[in-house]
This record gives C-alpha cells, sequence and structure tokens, in this order.
C-alpha cells in the first residue's frame, strides 16, 4: 500500500482522529524541532515533549522582572512568593480539586511526593500497606517505611496476558486492612509498564473498607484528565515534565487535609518550620504545604509549570486522548498481526491488545522466526541509528516485569540468597541469575504530539526484523 492509502485505511479504522487536526498544525509550528531533527519520539511516558511557546512565555517572565527567595519579604521576595502561590492555586483548579478539600505541595518530582508520603505516614504494628505489582519503584519503595514500624506489606498479582488485577484478589487484599489502623493502598491510575488502566472506582471502594488511597497519577495525566471532585483520592503524586515536558524538577503532592493532618514529619528542616530552637531543644512545624517544602523551593521554574498547565488547557485533554487512542490502537492492530516466514509472531505483547481501558504505552518484547527472544538492548540499538527513541528495560516497575517476562519468586530468592549478591548485584549478574531469560522489554509510548507517521516509521523498523 502507498502511504497515502494507509493513512487512508487508518482514518477508515479510526475515524476520531481526524477531529485532532489541531495537533498537527500545533506539531508544526511550537513543536517544529521535531520533523527538523527526523526524529521519532516515542517514550512519553518516560518524558513530555515542551512547546516552544512555553519556554518564550517562561523566558519573557524571567528576563522583565526580578524574582527573590521567597522566604524573606521584600519586594522580589514578595513577587516570587505570589507567583509561586498562584501557581500553586492553578494546579488545584487544573485538577478539579477543592482548596477547602486539598493543598498542593511542590516536590522535585513523583518519586519526591512519594517520600513524602512514606516517610511520614503513621505505619504502626499491626498496620498494612497493599499495593500492586505492577507500581513504580517509587511507590514500591515506601514499604521500606512501612516495615520498618512493623505494618505488615502485601502485593496483589497482575495476570497474563492483559495484566490487570484480578477483582477477587483486589477484595481479599481491602479485607485486611487493621480496623482504626493505618492502612494504605496505593495502586497507579495507569500502568508506566502495560498501560493498563486501573478503575478509579477502587479509591472508593478502598476507603469504605479503611484505606488511605495513594493514586499514582504519573503516567495517567499527560493524556486524560484527574477530575479531583469526582475521584477522592488521598494522595497524588505527579511530575509536571510527563504532562508537559517543560520545566523538569518539579513535581507535586496533592492531598486531601485530613490525610495530611495525620502525616508524622520525620524531620524538619528551613522553611518548614514556624519556630526552632537550638537551646530549648523544639521545633513548630508550619501549617499545610509548607510543612512539607524543605528548603527553598524551585522558585523560578515553578511559574512554568502554570504556564504549561495552561498550554494543555489551549489543547484540551479530550483532544490529546482521542489522538492517542486512535493512534495506539493502529499500532495495535499492525504490530500484533506481523508474523515471520515460519509464521512465528515478532512481537510478544504485555498488556491489552485493544484500547479499553488502556492509555498509550505498548510493550513488547521481539521475536526472532524461530521463537527465540531477541535481546531488548540491540533493538534499542538499531532503533537509535534510525533515530527512533524508544524505551527498554524494566522501566523502574520490577513486578509487572516479573509477571510479563515469567520470572518466579523461588528463581528470584535464589538469585537474591547467593552469598556474593548479599550486598551488590549488577545487571550482568542479574541476567546469569535467570538463566538466559529476558530481563526487560521494548516500550513504545505515544503522547501530545505523536502522529500517524511517528507510528508508522516505527512499523516500518519492526518489518525489517521479520525474516
Amino acid at each position: 500500500m502507498t502511504e497515502d492509502a494507509d493513512f487512508t485505511a487508518f482514518l477508515e479504522s479510526y475515524p476520531a482522529y481526524a477531529t485532532t487536526d489541531l495537533l498537527d498544525e500545533l506539531r508544526r509550528t511550537d513543536y517544529a524541532r521535531l520533523d527538523v531533527g527526523g526524529h521519532v519520539y516515542l517514550d512519553y511516558t518516560g518524558g513530555g515533549l515542551y512547546a516552544e511557546s512555553q519556554l518564550r512565555k517562561h523566558h519573557q517572565l524571567l528576563s522583565e522582572n526580578v524574582f527573590g527567595n521567597p522566604h524573606s519579604s521584600n519586594p522580589t521576595s514578595l513577587a516570587a512568593t505570589e507567583l509561586v502561590e498562584h501557581a500553586r492555586a492553578y494546579v488545584l483548579r487544573f485538577f478539579n480539586a477543592d482548596p477547602d478539600e486539598y493543598v498542593a505541595i511542590f516536590t522535585p518530582n513523583a518519586s519526591g511526593a512519594l517520600k513524602l508520603v512514606g516517610e511520614s505516614y503513621p505505619f504502626e504494628p499491626g498496620d498494612h500497606y497493599l499495593l500492586t505489582f505492577d507500581n513504580h519503584n517509587s511507590v514500591n519503595g515506601i514499604r521500606e517505611f512501612a516495615r520498618a514500624r512493623g505494618a505488615d506489606v502485601t502485593y496483589i498479582p497482575v495476570t497474563l496476558p492483559e495484566m490487570r488485577v484480578d477483582e477477587a484478589r483486589l477484595d481479599e487484599g481491602l479485607a485486611r486492612a487493621r480496623k482504626g489502623g493505618h492502612n494504605l493502598f496505593a495502586y497507579p491510575a495507569q500502568s508506566n509498564f502495560s498501560g493498563v488502566q486501573h478503575s478509579l472506582e477502587w479509591i472508593e471502594r478502598a476507603h469504605q473498607a479503611g484505606w488511605d488511597v495513594l493514586l499514582d497519577a504519573a503516567a495517567f495525566v499527560p493524556t486524560n484528565r484527574l477530575d479531583l471532585s469526582r475521584w477522592k483520592p488521598d494522595f497524588v503524586p505527579l511530575s509536571f515534565y510527563k504532562i508537559f515536558g517543560y520545566p523538569t524538577g518539579v513535581g507535586a503532592l496533592i492531598a486531601r487535609r485530613d490525610a495530611l493532618a495525620r502525616l508524622r514529619r520525620p524531620w524538619f528542616a528551613g522553611g518548614t518550620i514556624t519556630v526552632a530552637s537550638v537551646q530549648g531543644d523544639r521545633y513548630y512545624l508550619a501549617e499545610g504545604p509548607a510543612a512539607f517544602e524543605d528548603g527553598t523551593l524551585n522558585y523560578l521554574n515553578i511559574p512554568a509549570v502554570e504556564i504549561g498547565l495552561k498550554h494543555i488547557e489551549s489543547i484540551g485533554y479530550k483532544v490529546i486522548h482521542e489522538r492517542v487512542r486512535c493512534l495506539t490502537g493502529y499500532l495495535l492492530d499492525r504490530l500484533t498481526a506481523m508474523r515471520h516466514s515460519t509464521g512465528e509472531p515478532l512481537v510478544r505483547l504485555y498488556g491489552p491488545e485493544t484500547t479499553e481501558a488502556r492509555g498509550g504505552t505498548v510493550t513488547v518484547n521481539f521475536f526472532d522466526k524461530d521463537g527465540n527472544a531477541i535481546d531488548h538492548r540491540a533493538i534499542e540499538a538499531e532503533a537509535n541509528k534510525v533515530n527512533i527513541s524508544l524505551r527498554t528495560g524494566c522501566f523502574c516497575n520490577p513486578g509487572a516485569g516479573e509477571i510479563a517476562l515469567g520470572l518466579s519468586k523461588p528463581e528470584l530468592a535464589a538469585c537474591f540468597s547467593q552469598p556474593e549478591h548479599e550486598s551488590r548485584l549488577s545487571m550482568d549478574d542479574f541476567r546469569l541469575c535467570i538463566d538466559g531469560k529476558a530481563s526487560g522489554a521494548v516500550r513504545i509510548s505515544l503522547g501530545l504530539v505523536s502522529n500517524f507517521n511517528d507510528v508508522q516509521a516505527f512499523l516500518a523498523f519492526a518489518r525489517r526484523l521479520l525474516r
């Protein structure tokens, strides 16, 4: 088929794509560097892309004003404080979060937001930390705080082939809440490994069972609206660069006020207190977000957050979501249909084959004509040669990776218990441990200004691997 015929066939299958053409114009103007540089960018789950207009607006703001450290009350400091607080309010507005119910705490990224919850959550012996297998490592890491304080940690597995949670297992896990205790349930709104979107209805289900809910929204909100007037998680960590590319180094923890009041910080820092005394050996934490924002905020970059949020609003989540849904569906259709001359499939998909309850993250491994896995690192190296940016590995999501790649608990335990692995384990050591099994996969992720040509370029790359 010709390129025009391919596009016509695509539109016949996904006619809603035609309603997203404003993104094509945006790519030609605000993201022109993509096509000028011949880039095929397919790592939106790793990081979003910024518009040139965002940079211009931020640069103009900085070049026309003087801003000082907001921990003072001089004119330049007050100017910075005003911008930071305006951005804070805009974050809540963007997610439709009632400021009487929620607060926005600025952090370095989603991981920084998660660490705030983990170190401060009031776990006690007998409490529970419940989480799904397909959580990011920054969510998994909270288990170390929980265990250190005597709480139990329980994982709910995801199951192949779609890598969704068995609802019966979820109910079993939720039934483990300690009555009157501090119980925390954490899950991703969208898996950064498989693209699976877990039900937001679990939030209220968990609340009814006695749990606080941490909803990892980092992979979800770049292409999906999260309405916090409808869904009421207690803690929502996110990274702004995942949504609109710039600035990096700024994230947020959006927290319900009543849940935030239950947290107990294990230390204090500059900016987090009203009074601290050396001789009196006392300190008093500030109220609200200030108690959790250690040191001086990234006050020159935080105004760029509001600029980025307004950029997304000017486009609209409906358009972004529809664009990504159509392209993801086409990619899944074509990629999973590819067969070698022997009849062996070219790829094995880890996640849903359709666009139902899934995002634009498509994770696969490639196989040769005899059914042998092709090392994901080799795929990345070949993609690099043709300027395709994708990601390989387990994407900081080991639980999902272990399920997808068939790594069992006994073989992992045997690997980790070897004396030489007591304190150090390199990736090469790990590959030897698992006896040749794949240690990672290939992730293709679509986003804000992905287009049909990006998908076609990747499909052409994939076809060259057929034998």
